[in-house]
């Protein structure tokens, strides 16, 4: 890439300025905070002490500007790096602008698919010196503190951004996590390489109304499940920020959430900074309305822990007059902001910034690192080991190279590789036909499989005709040729993509017309997607399907018109006043492909998902169905050819393949740069596939829950939970090998359970395989890559410290390791495992439950028909209950006269019963709630209870709408 001409003319006149600038006769000694020999606490205070009021807020935006009085330089924070580094763009010399173009590994979901903490680590690493060699190309534009990793939860597979974050078990994300953000950082002890943050916090799994959705989530899969994913690679000081999300939990912004400053830097063994989201901030007082003004959403975001502010894009002259307000109006003082401040510059004095030159070595990394050779290597390394191989009927794979001598390689992704929106742009491109090429050293035939059509206008009989160079859509041609000709791609739930035979590009909304411009789909809005919507009379009309239609200022047109002068425009509300069109199909793709087959050796199928259309950040998918026209390809092609093999390219579960017969499958992510080598490695057998799927591969949708639901033990998401039968478990993955497991030995050694388990290759040929140690639920505890030659037997030992057995205990409101016998087993998968072999672990000893103290009322054992709410804008959590809503507290010893006392508010006057042993159970009291005004408002309210003596289930039912905080029976 190239700076645009201002910066480039800026070097040399600076350079000028400063040779011409006379030399002192002494130079002055450097302040202490330039002084590396001081303690880092030290050296803050310095700069501190040296910064005036204006300077110390203006550290608080996203961008902080420059202090030259002192020579600091500005700082951004926030640099894209999921699986490279990615978003920023600089300019060409002509001013167009230019996307990062460094190494482009394999999505996150498909790094995680290695579960390979060692390769994973590399891949970080070189992300990390990428990040140091654009930011000596253009420190302004590439900071380093680099946004990434997601370790979201991946708990629903319709979760747009499921791509970008790594497994639905907390145990293997935090591991993975631990070994990326190492690697971003560098192994110096004294100085990052980079400054990897962690997004997002907390139970973060939807797009439909993220900034407005309450994750209700209770106290055990909070800490157990949700939590576990930022703490591991924070106690592993594995990160130096934290980026909380946009929606709220259990009633809170997690903008505001009092964990930012209270458990994740209690976690870390370091300072880390915590950055917001994109407008986070300002939703506090717009789409939230949870303060009234920027002042105050400012101030208590300061307070609860938010360090930068990620807000108005690069103008941080908002947030510094709020908080300015906030100053003045005393909802803040100096010290909360310089509180912020230094965990701000304690990154930066780690990343070397104030150092003197030739002290930090990452400071000597150049662009020169950008793609390198070893680092194309390496990303081919880690394209081969994300590939997972989910079916292999009769041994269709490995294709043999000496008998494999005519090949078709056919389908949508068979020859394009695609970006997603948090990709860099990759410097080349191997697609899997290209891959299987070279690998055969001879060309093969090949088909995109995609229907060629034209559109003709049935009022005037006139075709759709797209320019040879980008412009305008009219209708002009009077027969169907190359001019008049789209490719229709089909990526399911009704949306298409059209690719104009003239330019090779895709259709794209352009101020109400649509244009032929687009290389492939791409941007916020995804201004590519349409869909042809089928009339009763059997025409066609087209319908702009782009996400701004959901977007209140989009408008009601969203149906396509030829205008008088002839050119396509969005401009009807609905079909019947839509230009109707005939759908001629020039060219048939199934045909074509079917014909590339037929013959062949092996047919190779290559389907999925285009990252920006199938579900990606701000939209949710709503099926993980393969799309339609894609599932009528592989069941034309396999028809032709019964020796089809499928390669599956998407960053997400998807159901119906148990249906399709083909013998061959595999997955694997948008892998980047080396897609295509890692498909020809693995269907060759280069390469033994060792790849593990990190989700569960639910049958199909229709089982699954709201999306908006977070407690999985209700709605048995994940393999911890689902009771049915998945597609493929959590965990799977076959290989070109066998293995078997012996027994497995367990016992408990001071403060560890030791497993053990033979690991025996019973096939011809070498192999790796993940061996997986689960304890009893079941719950991933620990794994390893073996990588054995054919049959060779290999001991497979795994340690647990005992503190990891902990869980979260809601009578005790804490995490407690509960004595008795834990199971272990070892398996393939969590749905494949080996008889498990129990343990005794002491621990602490179950006992009644006791309500005679205060009891948080979100510490229920079960409960039907509540969500969890915010006590109070700062803290605490109550439950709040609707007319018919009850709550469960299991076996409370009870024992004489009692009186029911609650904390509660609530608007509309409603009543509390408590009940014994079931929700429509024996009564013993009931308590009148009286409006309290407000619902941050609490009143308490007492009943006196009937005499029970004994052990009982007591369940608190609603009568209407309340907010209960805390209640005793005593």
């Amino acid at each position: 890439m190239h700076r645009s001409p201002l910066r480039r003319a800026l070097v040399p006149l600076v350079a000028a300025t400063l040779l011409l600038a006379p030399a002192p006769a002494l130079a002055a000694p450097p302040p202490p905070f330039r002084d590396p020999a001081l303690p880092l606490a030290t050296r803050i205070d310095d700069l501190l002490s040296r910064l005036t009021a204006d300077e110390k807020v203006s550290l608080l935006h996203q961008y902080e500007p420059a202090i030259p009085r002192l020579g600091i330089g500005v700082f951004k924070t926030g640099t894209e790096a999921l699986h490279g580094v990615a978003w920023s763009t600089d300019y060409d010399d002509n001013g167009a602008v230019v996307k990062a173009d460094g190494t482009v590994f394999p999505q996150a979901i498909g790094l995680a698919s290695t579960w390979d903490p060692a390769l994973v680590k590399q891949v970080g690493s070189a992300v990390g010196q990428e990040a140091r060699g654009f930011n000596a190309r253009n420190p302004t534009l590439w900071g380093l503190n680099l946004w990434a990793p997601v370790v979201n939860l991946l708990r629903d597979p319709r979760w747009g951004r499921n791509e970008e974050g790594y497994s639905e078990d907390p145990y293997l994300t935090g591991q993975l996590a631990t070994a990326y953000g190492h690697g971003i950082q560098g192994d110096d002890p004294r100085y990052l390489q980079a400054a990897p943050t962690l997004k997002h916090y907390l139970a973060y799994n939807n797009e439909v109304s993220r900034d407005t959705s309450n994750s209700s989530v209770p106290p055990k899969i909070l800490h157990d499940y949700d939590e576990q994913a930022f703490k591991i690679p924070l106690r592993a000081g594995a990160a130096n920020g934290v980026m909380p999300s946009y929606n709220l939990v259990n009633g809170r912004p997690n903008t505001v959430s009092p964990d930012l400053g209270g458990v994740l830097r209690k976690w870390a063994p370091r300072d880390i900074a915590v950055v917001s989201d994109a407008g986070a901030p300002a939703n506090l007082v717009n789409s939230e309305k949870y303060y009234a003004t920027k002042a105050e959403a400012d101030a208590a975001a300061i307070k609860a822990g938010l360090d930068s502010f990620t807000d108005n894009d690069t103008n941080g002259s908002i947030t510094v007059e709020a908080v300015k307000e906030a100053l003045s109006r005393g909802l803040l003082t100096m010290a909360d902001v310089e509180n912020a401040d230094r965990h701000l510059l304690s990154l930066r004095f780690r990343l070397g910034e104030f150092d003197p030159p030739g002290r930090n070595p990452y400071a000597k990394i150049t662009p020169a690192v950008i793609n390198s050779p070893a680092h194309r290597a390496l990303a081919r390394k880690a394209a081969d080991e994300q590939v997972v191989l989910l079916r292999n009927d009769d041994n269709a794979l490995p294709l043999d190279a000496a008998k494999t001598k005519k090949v078709a390689v056919v389908g949508p992704l068979s020859d394009t590789l695609y970006e997603d929106w948090y990709s860099g742009a990759m410097p080349y491109r191997v697609t899997p036909k290209q891959g299987v090429e070279e690998r055969l050293g001879a060309p093969v035939a090949s088909s995109e499989g995609v229907d060629r059509i034209a559109l003709k206008d049935l009022a005037t009989g006139r075709y759709l005709t797209a320019p040879a160079t980008p412009g305008k859509v009219t209708a002009g041609g009077t027969t169907a040729g190359p001019a008049e000709s789209f490719d229709v791609y089909d990526w399911g739930a009704g949306k298409n993509t059209l690719r104009a035979a003239a330019n090779g590009r895709f259709l794209s909304y352009s101020g109400g017309a649509l244009v032929n411009d687009a290389d492939q789909p791409s941007g916020w809005f995804v201004q590519q997607q349409l869909k042809l919507d089928p009339q009763p009379d059997g025409s066609y009309v087209l319908e702009y399907a782009g996400n701004e239609v959901t977007e209140p200022w989009f408008g009601p047109n969203r149906f396509a018109v030829l205008g008088a002068d002839g050119v396509l425009t969005i401009s009807a509300p609905d079909a019947a006043h839509a230009t109707k069109f005939g759908r001629d199909v020039v060219r048939s793709g199934v045909a074509d492909a079917v014909a590339a087959a037929r013959g062949a050796d092996t047919a190779v199928v290559v389907v999925g998902s285009m990252p920006f259309i199938n579900g990606r950040e701000a939209n949710d998918r709503t099926s993980t169905a393969l799309a339609p026209a894609q599932r009528a390809l592989i069941e034309a092609v396999h028809q032709a050819n019964p020796h089809t093999v499928v390669v599956a390219e998407n960053s997400y579960p998807t159901t119906g393949w148990d249906t399709l017969p083909v013998p061959g499958l595999v997955w694997t992510s948008h892998a980047g740069q080396e897609t295509g080598h890692a498909v020809a490695d693995v269907l060759f057998g280069d390469v033994n596939p060792s790849g593990r799927l990190t989700q569960t591969w639910y049958a199909s949708d229709a089982g699954l829950p709201s999306i908006l639901d977070y407690d999985i033990a209700k709605t048995g998401l994940t393999y911890q939970y689902y009771r049915g039968k998945p597609l493929y478990p959590f965990g799977y993955g076959l290989g070109y090998t066998s293995f078997r497991y012996g027994s497995v030995r367990a016992s408990r050694v001071g403060g560890v359970i030791r497993v053990s388990a033979e690991v025996t290759n019973t096939g011809a040929r070498a192999g790796t395989d993940v061996v997986q140690l689960y304890s009893s639920g079941p719950r991933l505890r620990d794994f390893s890559r073996v990588t054995l030659k054919p049959h060779e037997t290999r001991t497979v030992r795994f340690e647990v410290p005992i503190a990891d057995l902990a869980a979260w205990d809601v009578s005790r409101d804490r995490s407690v390791v509960a004595e008795g016998l834990y199971e272990f087993s070892v398996g393939h998968n969590a749905a494949d495992r080996t008889a498990a072999r129990p343990v005794f672990v002491p621990g602490e000893r179950p006992a009644p439950r006791d309500l005679s103290r205060s009891t948080p009322a979100q510490n229920f054992d079960d409960y039907a028909g509540t969500t969890l709410t915010d006590t109070a804008k700062t803290a605490g959590t109550s439950v709040a209950a609707v007319a018919g809503s009850w709550l469960a507290y299991r076996d409370v010893a009870l024992d004489g006269p009692a009186r029911f006392t609650a904390s509660v508010s609530t608007v509309e006057p409603s009543r509390v019963t408590v009940r014994l042993d079931a929700p429509t159970g024996r009564v013993v009291g009931t308590a009148n709630v009286p409006s309290s005004g407000d619902r941050y408002t609490y009143t308490t309210v007492t009943a006196d209870l009937a005499k029970v003596a004994g052990r009982h289930d007591v369940y608190l039912t609603f009568d209407g709408p309340a907010n209960l905080a805390t209640f005793s029976l005593r």
